[in-house]
């Protein structure tokens, strides 16, 4: 399974670190880090994640990293991670 990021998900790790970063830095990169190693967890098993029914027929699904979710789709054997943000966004 190959992982692949959009560049949505990219522009969501830069916006949560520069929301992050003028209060603490370390733990901006810190965060920005994890979330970007979490994902490679999914190349093993990537249907982990909650399914999200209203995507379909796209297998689109979630995982949580703490207080962060991370949206991802399966296609075939890539893995497309969607979008990140901290769950008291709203969205």
């Amino acid at each position: 399974m190959n992982l692949k990021w959009t560049r949505k998900a990219l522009s969501d790790l830069v916006r949560l670190y520069e929301f992050l970063a003028p209060v603490n830095r370390k733990a901006a990169a810190q965060t920005v880090k994890s979330l970007t190693k979490a994902p490679t967890s999914l190349i093993e098993q990537p249907r982990i994640g909650e399914k999200l029914e209203e995507f379909e027929p796209r297998e689109v699904r979630r995982l949580l990293i703490g207080r962060y979710e991370v949206r991802y789709e399966i296609q075939q054997s890539t893995l497309y991670i969607l979008r990140i943000w901290h769950t008291r966004e709203e969205r």
